[in-house]
């Protein structure tokens, strides 16, 4: 055993590059390091498991020029690294000003390199950093992407408020009023809701037009189906206005909107939220089947209803002369309403494997 005055010095391997000079110091389970560069001095001390068991181990290092007195280090389980930054970038005959090497200082071959070589490294980083800065000068700048970021922000933060409202007033109606707040649904929060799923027209003009980019066909989808039962099955006659299945109906969609435009906001933004993306891309698969069995009673109530007024019927011409009621209609879409959401679900799949998978590493 050594004595308690004994002073116990560890290996330590270095290699450089023309800018930094980095240490390897063969102590695991390192704790408590103190690393300090003064008068172009290094100081190490440290409490960690080295050649002598555990114990502290200490060295110091005179460099046979000027540094940054300001060390980084990173501790890992089998060793600690130091780097160590030149204040002239320039290649060193040595690692201290002594010319003897100290017994406890050997080079790491692991990451040695001679001059020549080191300079071909570094010559390679400067024509990649060029050749990058090359490549993002001939990408044209869109000098509109701030001001179409503005407006889809503008436009998600509608949404929201607007979703988020009804979904509010709806809670706070149910704790209060119960079951009977479901048969006046229509009459509190149609307005809003006519607003909102109006607005969402605008969805399919920004992907026509490549301000967002999704595919067509999901999105006119979602944004035409919606319309069609709010403004023609619900709104179309005033007996299907009170029935229990409005507030359904109009509870799921507002639940799914106020995840899924904050989240769209926050992209604007260059911002990820991980509980908000993981909420975005899985409160789809319970609320949307939930949605489109609470639209398909709906377009069921509603067949009787429109059958018997005559509503939206209309007369084909001479010389067939055949009323065809709107009733044919609401059962081919009934058939749709079941076969249509396929569309989104695999579209939805894909968005959440891409969001939510496992990341692919990279190879080193």
């Amino acid at each position: 055993m050594p004595s308690a005055d004994a002073s116990l010095t560890p290996q330590v391997h270095w290699a450089q590059r023309h800018h930094q000079l980095y240490l390897r110091v063969e102590l695991s389970d390192v704790q408590d390091p103190d690393i300090t560069i003064t008068d172009n001095v290094l100081h190490f001390k440290a409490q960690g498991h080295g050649a002598k068991g555990d114990n502290v181990y200490e060295f110091q290092i005179e460099f046979l020029a000027p540094v940054d007195p300001k060390p980084a280090y990173k501790m890992t389980q089998r060793q600690l690294n130091i780097t160590v930054t030149k204040k002239e970038s320039q290649w060193w005959e040595r690692l201290t000003r002594q010319e003897k090497r100290p017994l406890f200082l050997a080079p790491d071959f692991d990451r040695w390199l001679d001059e020549s070589d080191a300079e071909m490294e570094l010559k390679a980083k400067e024509e990649e950093r060029v050749n990058k800065i090359s490549i993002e000068n001939r990408i044209p700048k869109d000098p509109f992407r701030h001001l179409k970021r503005g407006y889809l922000f503008m436009y998600n933060l509608v949404q929201f408020l607007g979703y988020s409202w009804i979904f509010v007033n709806m809670t706070v109606r149910l704790f209060m009023l119960g079951k009977d707040s479901f048969f006046d649904t229509f009459h509190t929060m149609a307005d809003m809701m006519y607003f909102c799923q109006t607005l969402s027209l605008i969805e399919i003009v920004n992907t026509l037009i490549g301000l967002v980019r999704a595919p067509f066909m999901p999105v006119i989808l979602q944004v035409f189906g919606r319309n069609f039962v709010l403004l023609l099955v619900l709104g179309g006659v005033e007996e299907m206005q009170s029935k229990a299945v409005v507030f359904f109906i109009f509870y799921i969609w507002s639940m799914v909107e106020i995840f899924r435009y904050p989240f769209y906001m926050l992209s604007c933004l260059d911002i990820e939220w991980k509980i908000l993306t993981w909420i975005r891309y899985s409160i789809w698969m319970p609320l949307y089947p939930l949605g489109i069995l609470a639209e398909a009673v709906s377009v069921i109530q509603a067949i009787p209803i429109f059958s018997s007024t005559g509503r939206f019927s209309f007369m084909l011409p001479y010389p067939l002369n055949i009323t065809v009621p709107f009733s044919l209609f609401l059962q081919f879409y009934l058939v749709f309403l079941f076969l249509g959401p396929f569309v989104n679900f695999r579209y939805l799949y894909k968005q959440r494997k891409r969001h939510l998978g496992p990341k692919k590493r990279k190879m080193h």
